[in-house]
C-alpha cells in the first residue's frame, strides 16, 4: 500500500457521501448484480442518482429499516451483491435482528452502510447518535467492521466490499464535512492497519480510526514538539483486527492509546485490549466516549464535550508512558 498523507488538517471540499454515491454508481454500471437499498435517506446521502440510473436495482424501503434489512437479505439470497444504507443508529439498532438472523445467520452477505457515526450525527442529536453501532456488528460472527476516516479511504473501502463473500459487513462513515487525511489515489487493504508515523524512538503507539485519525496525527505533532516520539496507526478495520500490527506496536513501544468516535466500553479500544490480553499484555488508555449517551450540538462542541481531541490523546499518551 502506498499511503499519501496530506497532513494539513484541513476539511476536504468533497463530502464523504459523494465518495459512496459516485463509487456505487460506477460499480453498478459495471456489475449488474449490485443492488442498493435505502431507508428514506437517498436525498441525505446523495444516492438519488442510483435510483434514476438503475431503477430496477436501487430500492427505497422507506422509514422501515427492519423491512429494508429483510429486503436486502432476500436480494442476497437471490444472488445479488447488496448495499444497504441508513443512518448508523438505524442501520444498527433498528434492524439488528433482521441483519443477524436473515443475513448473517443464513450465510448471506449484505454490505451495511451506517452514516453519521458517533458525534458526526451532530444536530440530529442523541436519538440519532450511534455510539455502539460498531460493537453491535463486531458481535456478529464472521462480520467485517470498518470505520472510514475520510473521502479517499471510504472510496477505497466501498470499491473492495463486493469482494467480501462471507459474512455481513458494516461500514461507518461521516456524511459531510471531514478532514482530508489521505491524498487521492491512496488504496487500503481491508483487514490491514496503516502505520502513519513511526520512529525507532517511539515511546507509545496511538491506534485510531475514523475522525480520530486526524486528531491522532495532531497529537503526534504536539508530542514531538515536546520531544516525545509516538507511533500512529490507522486501524480502520475493527474486525478482523490486524492483531499482528497491534502486537508489533506493543512490543516495540510498550504503551498503547486507542482513540475512537465510539463508546470506549465496547469498540476499537476493547478489540485492541482483547488482542493485547491474549498476546502481549501492555498498558493502555482509552480515548473516546466514556459510557454516556449522545446529545445535540455542533460536531466541534461534541468533540470537546466527549474528549475526542488531540489534547485528550496527548494526555492519554503521557499517562500510559508514566505507567510503563
Amino acid at each position: 500500500m502506498e499511503i499519501k498523507i496530506i497532513g494539513k488538517h484541513e476539511k476536504d471540499s468533497r463530502a464523504c457521501r459523494d465518495a459512496l454515491a459516485l463509487t456505487l454508481n460506477d460499480m453498478m454500471a459495471q456489475d449488474k448484480s449490485i443492488c442498493y437499498v435505502d431507508c428514506d435517506l437517498m436525498g441525505c446521502i446523495n444516492t438519488k442518482q442510483l435510483r434514476a440510473n438503475y431503477p430496477d436495482r436501487a430500492f427505497e424501503a422507506g422509514i422501515a429499516e427492519a423491512n429494508g434489512a429483510g429486503v436486502s437479505a432476500g436480494l442476497a439470497a437471490a444472488g445479488k451483491t447488496v448495499f444497504f444504507h441508513s443512518f448508523g443508529t438505524f442501520s444498527s439498532r433498528r434492524c439488528y435482528d433482521q441483519i443477524y438472523m436473515s443475513a448473517a445467520y443464513a450465510g448471506l452477505t449484505v454490505h451495511v452502510l451506517g452514516s453519521d457515526p458517533g458525534v458526526t450525527a451532530a444536530y440530529n442529536g442523541g436519538t440519532h447518535m450511534p455510539l455502539e453501532d460498531g460493537a453491535m456488528y463486531c458481535s456478529i460472527p464472521e462480520a467485517t467492521v470498518l470505520d472510514a476516516a475520510d473521502y479517499v479511504q471510504l472510496k477505497s473501502i466501498v470499491s473492495q466490499l463486493p469482494g467480501i463473500r462471507k459474512g455481513v459487513t458494516y461500514t461507518r462513515f461521516p456524511r459531510k464535512d471531514v478532514i482530508q487525511v489521505y491524498g487521492d489515489g491512496t488504496q487500503f487493504e481491508i483487514g490491514k492497519g496503516v502505520t502513519l508515523r513511526q520512529s525507532s524512538e517511539d515511546a507509545a503507539t496511538v491506534i485510531a480510526s475514523g475522525i480520530l485519525v486526524d486528531e491522532a496525527l495532531k497529537a503526534q505533532e504536539l508530542l514531538a514538539s515536546e520531544g516525545i516520539a509516538v507511533r500512529v496507526i490507522d486501524m480502520f478495520t475493527w474486525k478482523p483486527l490486524d492483531e499482528a500490527l497491534v502486537v508489533k506496536a506493543a512490543v516495540e513501544t510498550g504503551a498503547i492509546v486507542t482513540a475512537e468516535n465510539h463508546n470506549v466500553t465496547c469498540g476499537l479500544g476493547s478489540a485492541v485490549a482483547g488482542c493485547l490480553a491474549r498476546n502481549h499484555p501492555t498498558v493502555q488508555e482509552f480515548v473516546g466516549v466514556q459510557d454516556t449517551f449522545g446529545q445535540v450540538g455542533p460536531q466541534s462542541f461534541l468533540m470537546d464535550e466527549y474528549g475526542l481531541r488531540a489534547a485528550n490523546i496527548v494526555s492519554a499518551v503521557k499517562k500510559t508512558i508514566a505507567r510503563k
